[in-house]
C-alpha cells in the first residue's frame, strides 16, 4: 500500500451559499482525496483585495495517497463543479469555492502551478485562524516556526469571527462503533491485508495481521503438498491460537475497535482442502479442543473474488511460493468458504462480491465496500 500523507487544506466560499459550497467541497475531498480528519470552525472575514462579500473560512486535515500535482487537480475539479469559473485576469474576484493546499506533510513543492507550503499562508489572518484549531503545533517546513507562532506574528490586522455552525466529517457515515471485533476474511490474494490495513489507519482500530511469513512449512507445501499438508496445517492450528489469544487478551484503550485479516475457522476451510479424510477427522477434533475458549468476532467479513482475479493479485504481489498455486485449489478453498458460511449460525456474516472493484487503488470502490459493510 502507498503511504499517506498528511494534507492540510483551506477552504474559501463567499458566494451563493457559502455554508452549503464549504459542505459539499469536503464531501467531495473525502469522496474523491481522502480521509478527513479534521475540521476547524467556520470564520467570517471580509473580502480581501477586492470588493465583495464576506468569506466563510475553515481549514481540514486530511489523509490521502494522492502526490501533489494530481491533489491539485482533483481539488480545482471539485471548485470547478461547484460552480467555480477559471478567472480571466489576476484580479481577485468573489467565488462560490476555493481550495488551497497548505501542507503537504513536511514536504516543500514548487512549479508553474502550485507551490507547497502556500506561499502566503503566514499572512493571512483568514487562514491562520482556523489553521491554529487544528494545526496549532506543526511547524512550517521552511519559516521553521510553528502555526500557532506565525499567527501571533502575523500583520494582517482583518476582522475574524467564528460563526456558530459546525461543518460535518463525512467519515461519521460509517459507524463501526457497535463492534468490539471485526474480522476481514477471503481466499488467498481476496485483498483482506489491505482492507484490514485500511480499516485501522481510517477509524483507529487495534490491527491483527496474521504472521503466515514466518512459517517455514508454506513454501514445502506448495511445493509438495501431499507430504506438508499435516505438518503446515497443525503449526497453522498453534500459531494462529498463540496469535489470536495473545492479541485479544491486549486490550488497547486508545482503539475503537480490533480488525483482523483472517478468522481462526479458516484452519477448518484450508485442512478439509489439504488433509485426506482421517487427517481431518483429527485435525477438526484438535481444532474444536485448542479453539474453544476464543472469543468470536461481532462481525465476519467476507470478501469473495473470482478465480482469475485472485491469480492477478497473486501475480501482482510476487511471492515466489504461491507462483505455484493451481485454478482448481483456488476454488476449492472459495468453496471451502462459503459452504463453511453458508452452514454458519454464530457468526455474523457478511459476503461481499468484490471481483470487479479494487478498493486499493480506486477510492470510489473502498467507499462502496464500506457501504457495503455498514449496511
Amino acid at each position: 500500500m502507498t503511504a499517506s500523507k498528511k494534507v492540510y487544506i483551506a477552504l474559501g466560499s463567499n458566494k451563493g451559499n457559502k455554508l452549503e459550497h464549504l459542505q459539499l467541497s469536503i464531501d467531495a475531498i473525502f469522496e474523491r482525496v481522502g480521509t478527513i480528519r479534521k475540521i476547524s470552525k467556520v470564520y467570517e472575514t471580509p473580502a480581501l483585495g477586492f470588493e465583495g462579500d464576506n468569506f466563510y473560512n475553515a481549514c481540514i486535515k486530511i489523509e490521502t495517497e494522492l502526490k501533489p500535482k494530481k491533489l491539485l487537480r482533483i481539488l480545482k475539479q471539485i471548485e470547478a463543479d461547484l460552480g467555480r469559473t477559471t478567472k480571466k485576469s489576476d484580479t481577485y474576484e468573489s467565488r462560490e469555492i476555493d481550495l488551497d493546499i497548505l501542507f503537504y506533510g513536511d514536504e516543500t513543492f514548487k512549479d508553474t502551478t502550485l507551490e507547497i507550503p502556500h506561499p502566503h499562508l503566514h499572512k493571512r489572518r483568514f487562514v491562520l485562524q482556523p489553521l491554529c484549531d487544528i494545526a496549532k503545533d506543526i511547524e512550517h517546513p521552511t519559516l521553521n516556526k510553528k502555526v500557532s507562532d506565525l499567527s501571533e506574528e502575523c500583520d494582517d490586522n482583518s476582522e475574524i469571527e467564528p460563526i456558530k455552525i459546525w461543518l460535518k466529517n463525512p467519515m461519521k457515515l460509517f459507524n463501526f462503533g457497535n463492534y468490539n471485533f471485526i474480522a476481514i476474511e477471503g481466499n488467498i490474494g481476496a485483498g483482506k491485508t489491505s482492507l484490514s490495513n485500511k480499516l485501522a489507519q481510517d477509524f483507529n482500530a487495534k490491527l491483527i495481521l496474521e504472521r503466515f511469513a514466518d512459517n517455514p512449512f508454506l513454501p514445502k507445501f506448495y511445493k509438495e503438498p501431499e507430504r506438508y499438508a499435516f505438518t503446515l496445517e497443525m503449526s497453522f492450528l498453534a500459531d494462529r491460537y498463540q496469535q489470536i489469544s495473545d492479541d485479544l487478551s491486549q486490550l488497547d484503550l486508545f482503539k475503537d475497535f480490533m480488525v483482523s485479516d483472517y478468522d481462526v475457522h479458516k484452519s477448518l476451510i484450508f485442512s478439509k482442502v489439504t488433509l485426506a479424510e482421517d487427517e481431518f477427522r483429527l485435525y477438526r477434533k484438535l481444532f474444536y479442543q485448542v479453539y474453544k475458549d476464543i472469543a468470536r468476532p461481532d462481525l465476519y467479513v467476507y470478501l469473495y473474488q473470482n478465480t482469475e482475479r485472485l491469480q492477478a493479485n497473486i501475480k501482482k504481489r510476487g511471492r515466489k511460493y504461491e507462483k505455484e498455486i493451481q485454478d482448481d485449489y483456488l476454488e476449492k478453498i472459495n468453496a471451502g468458504y462459503l459452504n463453511f458460511l453458508r452452514n454458519q449460525t454464530e457468526l455474523n456474516v457478511k459476503i461481499i462480491d468484490i471481483s470487479d472493484k479494487d478498493f486499493v487503488k480506486n477510492r470510489e470502490d473502498y467507499l462502496w465496500l464500506l457501504n457495503e459493510i455498514n449496511s
